[in-house]
C-alpha cells in the first residue's frame, strides 16, 4: 500500500496539514523540525503515529497518522450473518468488549422488533457485566496514563485490581478479553452458580481500593502539576469535533447516553454522571478527564450493586429461565437503514446497518468509533504546548486503536 505524504502549508502561529501533497522543507522556519512519535512508541498507545512539527520544545502542529492495524471490521461485517459479527465487535475496543457487544446486539434486536421480549434478568446481567468491564477499561486508562507520565506503582496496583474483574468475566464467559457473551436475543449462558455472591465480595474489596487510587494518583501533587492546565479542551471545541465519553464530560457537559437515551434497564438505576469542574486547573484539562474516569468507577459500583440486588431479589435464578429463549433461529430484519448508539467506556459507540430484507447479512455495516473522534481533537489541544506535555495529552484521551483503524 502506497504511503500517503503530507503537505504543510504555513500559517501564522501554526501549520496546517493537507493531503495529498508533497512536504516541502523550505516551509519550515529556522529552528523548526519534524519529529515522529510512533507507531512503536510506548506512549502512543498502540499503532498510532504522530507527526509533530516543533519549534524547539514548543509544538506547532500534530498530524495523527492511522492505518497501521487494518482491522477491517466494516467489510468483515458485510460478509457475515448478524450473529457471527459479534466476535468481531469484541475486537473494536478490546478493553471494553462487553460494552461493544451490548451496543451492537441492542441494534439488531431493535431492527427485529424483539427488544421488549428480552427477560429482565437478561437485561440486568448485561448491564452488570458491561459495568464490570467499564471499570476494567478505566483501570487500564488511568494506570497506563500514570505510567506514561512517570509513575510505575499505580499501574501495577490497578492491573492487580483489574485482574479480579478479568477473572470474574472469565468465570462467566470462558474468555479473558474477547467474550462473545451477549447474544442477539439473550446471552450465551446464565451466570455461574455463586457468581452474585463472589461479585459482592469483589465490590466490598474494590471500594477502598478506589479511594486508594484517588489518593495515590489523582490527588498526587506531581500528577496534578503534570496534568492541570495541560491539554485544555474547551467545551465548544469538544462538541464540534464530536467528542464523547469522559473526554466530553471532562469539559463540563453532563452528557451520558445511559441517561440521555435510557436504554436497557439504566432508567431504573440510580447513578450520577460526573463532569470536569476545573478543581485543580482549567475545566477540560488532562486532570479533569482522568478524574472523571475515576469518579465513573464509583458510579459503576453503584450500578453493579443495584443489579446484584435485582438478580438476587425480583429476578433471581429459576429453573425455567433460559438465557437463549428469545434468540432468533434466523436473523432477517426488514429492509431499512438503522442506527443504534450506546455509552461505551470511551464514549458513544454507534452502529449503522443497511438491510435489504432478503438476507441475514447486512448490506452495509458502519461502526461510529468514539476513539476516532476523540483522537481527531489532539492537534487542537496540543498546539503551543511543550513537547513533554504531548504524552500527557495523548494518554488523557485514552485511545484504543482497534476501534480507530477499522
Amino acid at each position: 500500500m502506497a504511503t500517503q505524504t503530507i503537505q504543510y502549508e504555513y500559517a501564522p502561529g501554526h501549520f496546517r496539514a493537507s493531503a495529498p501533497g508533497v512536504y516541502r522543507p523550505e516551509m519550515l522556519e529556522e529552528g523548526e523540525m519534524i519529529l515522529n512519535m510512533g507507531p512503536q512508541h510506548p506512549s502512543t498507545h498502540g499503532v498510532l503515529r504522530l507527526e509533530v512539527v516543533t519549534d524547539g520544545e514548543i509544538i506547532r502542529d500534530v498530524v495523527p497518522h492511522i492505518g497501521y492495524l487494518h482491522r477491517c471490521f466494516d467489510k468483515h461485517a458485510e460478509s457475515l450473518p448478524f450473529n457471527q459479527i459479534i466476535p468481531f465487535v469484541d475486537r473494536l475496543d478490546y478493553l471494553a468488549a462487553m460494552n461493544c457487544e451490548h451496543a451492537y446486539v441492542m441494534g439488531v434486536e431493535r431492527m427485529l422488533g424483539i427488544q421488549n421480549d428480552i427477560p429482565k434478568r437478561t437485561e440486568y446481567i448485561r448491564v452488570l457485566v458491561a459495568e464490570l468491564n467499564r471499570i476494567a477499561a478505566h483501570f487500564v486508562g488511568v494506570g497506563t496514563y500514570a505510567l506514561d507520565i512517570g509513575a510505575y506503582t499505580p499501574f501495577l496496583w490497578l492491573m492487580r485490581d483489574r485482574e479480579h474483574i478479568q477473572r470474574l468475566l472469565e468465570w462467566v464467559t470462558g474468555a479473558r478479553m474477547l467474550y462473545n457473551y451477549i447474544w442477539v436475543g439473550g446471552l450465551f449462558y446464565d451466570l455461574p452458580v455463586g457468581f452474585e455472591e463472589r461479585c459482592r465480595e469483589f465490590v466490598t474489596y474494590l471500594k477502598p481500593k478506589l479511594v486508594e487510587m484517588q489518593q495515590l494518583v489523582i490527588e498526587n501533587e506531581i500528577f496534578i502539576k503534570r496534568t492541570a492546565n495541560v491539554g485544555v479542551l474547551p467545551l465548544d471545541v469538544a462538541i464540534n469535533y464530536g467528542c464523547t465519553g469522559p473526554v466530553l464530560r471532562g469539559s463540563g457537559l453532563r452528557y451520558d447516553l445511559r441517561r440521555v437515551d435510557g436504554y436497557s434497564v439504566y432508567p431504573e438505576l440510580d447513578f450520577d454522571v460526573p463532569i470536569g469542574m476545573g478543581q485543580m486547573g482549567t475545566v477540560g484539562d488532562c486532570w479533569d478527564r482522568n478524574n472523571v474516569r475515576v469518579l465513573e468507577c464509583y458510579e459503576s459500583i453503584k450500578i453493579i450493586e443495584q443489579c446484584l440486588d435485582q438478580l438476587q431479589g425480583n429476578y433471581r435464578r429459576t429453573r425455567d429461565y433460559d438465557p437463549q429463549a428469545v434468540v432468533p433461529k434466523k436473523i432477517r430484519p426488514k429492509a431499512m437503514d438503522f442506527y443504534i448508539r450506546a455509552e461505551s467506556a470511551k464514549g458513544e459507540l454507534g452502529f449503522f446497518f443497511r438491510t435489504d430484507g432478503k438476507s441475514d447479512v447486512p448490506v452495509r455495516c458502519k461502526a461510529r468509533s468514539c476513539c476516532f473522534h476523540n483522537l481527531s481533537v489532539i492537534p487542537e489541544i496540543s498546539r503551543g504546548s511543550m513537547l513533554a506535555d504531548l504524552v500527557a495529552v495523548i494518554g488523557s484521551v485514552d485511545l484504543v486503536m482497534g476501534e480507530v483503524d477499522r
